[in-house]
């Protein structure tokens, strides 16, 4: 048996990230929105009867090809868990700039679930087991097993999804530079945590009046601390328009929403022009992976710059 899937593994936004407490083994309680947008990684699966288990995986970017890549662990742990024995061989084409907050990772091998679930017809009664081995690839895998978007509380594991919402139009700009996001988080006191969402706030981004107060991300102070052109990028997008404009999760990545995509078309040739060391690609949110056809903003990352 030889089986060929494929699928896209869209990156995604937090609209906002507040930070509520942390837990005794140190992980910080979040309140935060996921959208899923249309950057996406391509990934294509190939599966054949095996006698035992074997994974390989190409990729683009060399750095990713170690064997410990999300892409690969997911794999091999959903084939632990269900007792699978099959060659497989994962092809993943990266568009989604790596360590920005942008999720890349946790999407491949959300998507690498996804797939390997549908090849051997796991059903939804398994959802429990693979939402565990989500949990323990990383606290935003299992949002990614279900790409839509959702308020996620918890570190990241309990997820509600959100109502429709107007798809937004996005100009993301990633800076030459990566992010721990472990660092950013130790360096985050209990003086910055602003606490969940209100009620007020969640039903202005319904009505799709998204503003600053709105697009909260308690990371930012911090990760702007260390890396002051997260802030200069920021101010760049408001300036070419950007209604709001926030970080990204820990970071770097910085997202301006505009007002259509024609507009944001014209701030990403701006910034691009501006911030010539700077990655900008334009995107839009999606409700689902079935609810637009997710596109691949541009060229597949160069192996040899970390975001370009």
């Amino acid at each position: 048996m030889v089986k060929l899937l494929a699928e896209p593994a869209p990156a995604k936004i937090n609209l906002f990230l507040r930070v509520v407490g942390r837990r005794a083994d140190g992980y910080h309680e979040l309140d935060s929105v996921f959208l899923p947008i249309t950057l996406a990684d391509e990934i294509t699966l190939e599966i054949r009867d095996a006698p035992s288990t074997s994974i390989t995986l190409d990729c683009n970017v060399a750095a990713i090809c170690t064997g410990n890549d999300l892409a690969t662990r997911a794999a091999r742990a959903l084939l632990e868990e269900f007792g699978l024995n099959a060659d497989r061989r994962i092809e993943l084409t990266k568009h989604i700039p790596i360590g920005a907050g942008l999720g890349g990772g946790s999407s491949d091998a959300g998507a690498v679930l996804r797939m390997i679930s549908t090849a051997f017809e796991i059903g939804a009664d398994a959802a429990p087991r693979l939402h565990r081995i989500a949990l323990k690839l990383g606290a935003d895998v299992p949002f990614f097993l279900d790409p839509r978007p959702s308020r996620v509380t918890g570190i990241g594991e309990v997820l509600k999804p959100l109502p429709s919402m107007a798809a937004l139009s996005l100009v993301i700009a990633i800076p030459p530079f990566e992010l721990a996001t472990a660092r950013i988080f130790r360096a985050l006191g209990p003086s910055g945590w602003s606490g969940p969402a209100s009620d007020a706030d969640l039903a202005s981004i319904f009505r799709g009046e998204i503003s600053s107060i709105t697009t909260i991300n308690d990371l930012a102070p911090v990760a702007i601390s260390q890396f002051p052109e997260i802030a200069r990028i920021k101010a760049l997008l408001e300036e070419l328009g950007a209604g709001a404009a926030q970080m990204s999760g820990s970071g770097g990545s910085v997202f301006g929403i505009f007002k259509s995509p024609a507009d944001a078309n014209k701030a990403g040739m701006e910034a691009r022009v501006r911030m010539p060391n700077t990655t900008v690609v334009t995107a839009s949110t999606v409700d689902s992976l079935g609810a637009s056809l997710l596109t691949f903003d541009d060229a597949p990352i160069d192996s040899k710059k970390p975001h370009q």
